[in-house]
């Protein structure tokens, strides 16, 4: 399973924002890496690199490499809806990020790899597949024999995640996928537009 596993400090410095969480070089250097990051006589961007910069961003928080991010997109493109809010609201429903916002893995990486090595169930059948896409009504749980992993156990006692549109026992470690997230529950700070208006061209 292809994934980002570069610096992660520097993508986060690039785009000024924490996106792979707390960090401290961030904070430390709240400016772009490089030579030039505290030069103020970077060159204007083009509306072209603002686009792309928010495409780019949008991977990262989310963990998608090119292909699967612009399959996602058609799949947007053919639904009703407005294609920016829907392509998000994709991107929200898969099994990978629903696992990380119920708190069962502390990033999007760790629930991605939770349920690759098959530790997560779906309605009560396993499923491996990051990129899995929820409906609304699914139950998704730990798998009985992986309780006990010290990694899952200690997300899910340290996490204090909530959010509407799913709900979650800690106890059971299963929760259920309420329903597909409005765009202004989702606190992601991503401009869709401008990655529709980047696809569009």
């Amino acid at each position: 399973m292809a994934r980002y596993i570069g610096p992660k400090s520097r993508i986060a410095r690039k785009f000024k924002e924490p996106i792979f969480g707390p960090d401290k070089v961030l904070e430390k250097k709240n400016y772009p890496p490089g030579q030039h990051g505290l030069s103020k006589k970077r060159s204007k961007q083009s509306e072209y690199a603002v686009q792309l910069q928010e495409k780019q961003k949008a991977k990262y928080t989310y963990g998608i490499l090119e292909r699967q991010f612009a399959k996602i997109y058609t799949m947007a493109q053919r639904a009703h809806g407005v294609t920016g809010e829907v392509l998000l609201q994709l991107i929200e429903s898969r099994i990978d990020n629903v696992v990380y916002r119920m708190g069962i893995a502390p990033t999007r990486s760790g629930a991605r790899q939770l349920v690759g090595h098959r530790h997560i169930t779906v309605n009560g059948n396993v499923v491996n597949i990051p990129s899995y896409i929820l409906k609304p009504g699914d139950t998704v749980a730990v798998r009985e024999r992986s309780k006990t992993m010290e990694v899952i156990s200690n997300s899910v006692a340290s996490s204090t995640n909530s959010f509407p549109w799913m709900d979650f026992d800690k106890t059971s470690m299963s929760g259920k996928f309420i329903a597909i997230p409005e765009r202004l529950q989702i606190p992601e700070n991503i401009k869709e537009q401008l990655i529709v208006e980047l696809y569009s061209k």
